[in-house]
């Protein structure tokens, strides 16, 4: 199972503002029960992406 395209521009999108503000990505992952791309990144940040490309933070 691969991401979409529009998941993997969202992906590149939001890793280059985070790693802009010094915030380091420790994990991407595709979580294939979902289909959701989840970016694992400082201290507590949980980003998920959706097959549309529309991301959002997990609280």
């Amino acid at each position: 199972m691969f991401p979409t395209v529009e998941q993997c521009i969202s992906c590149v999108q939001v890793c280059l503002d985070l790693t802009g503000f010094y915030i380091p990505v420790y994990l991407v992952r595709l979580d294939e029960r979902d289909h959701q791309l989840v970016i694992l990144a400082g201290e507590e940040l949980e980003i998920t992406i959706d097959p549309d490309g529309n991301w959002r933070f997990l609280t």
